[in-house]
């Protein structure tokens, strides 16, 4: 009797740790690139170094952003941004925690508008927002596109008065990130 009891409590665990598993997806190379458009020189840079996961079972986001991975066409404006603007040696990463609002079918393919409200933390400083984007559902796992603005004021990066035209005050990011169930 007591092992046929410890067979079924192994079994649930083990039923348990596959159903867990499973409605947790993430990424480790997700994209988010951003734009920065001012009067005298527009700015561009790329990260595929983003790490995510989506747990199906709660809707909640995680987004974790590497700051230093941002690659720049020009060098010096990659070093300017981690020391000068971003302070990345102090604040490494930006964050995002939050939740899908909407209802979605994560067991039917299709494509969803969703929205996901959270904090986002950059440069050492929370702010609630809320975040829209496009959660695709396939076979083999998740993807999520998103943009969205920041304004440099909300998480107090401030803009030295001498390059001021050369930096815009609100900057357009973009993320593209291609999830797969999550694996220990």
């Amino acid at each position: 009797m007591t092992r046929i009891f410890l067979s079924g409590i192994i079994l649930l665990i083990s039923i348990f740790s596959a159903s867990a598993q499973n409605s947790i997806f993430s990424t480790k190379n997700g994209e988010f690139s951003f734009y920065s458009k001012a009067p005298m020189e527009d700015i561009e840079a790329k990260n595929t170094n983003v790490t995510s996961l989506i747990n199906v079972n709660n809707n909640e986001v995680v987004v974790r952003v590497p700051m230093t991975q941002f690659q720049f066409s020009n060098k010096l404006m990659q070093q300017h941004f981690n020391e000068n603007y971003m302070e990345s040696e102090r604040y490494p990463y930006a964050t995002f925690k939050g939740k899908i609002n909407e209802i979605v079918d994560f067991k039917k393919s299709g494509i969803y508008n969703v929205t996901s409200t959270g904090v986002l933390n950059l440069h050492g400083v929370n702010n609630k927002r809320t975040i829209n984007g496009k959660l695709t559902v396939k076979d083999t796992g998740l993807a999520l596109e998103t943009k969205f603005d920041i304004l440099l004021e909300d998480y107090k990066i401030e803009i030295p008065k001498l390059v001021f035209k050369k930096i815009a005050e609100k900057v357009a990011v973009t993320a593209n990130m291609n999830y797969s169930p999550y694996k220990k």
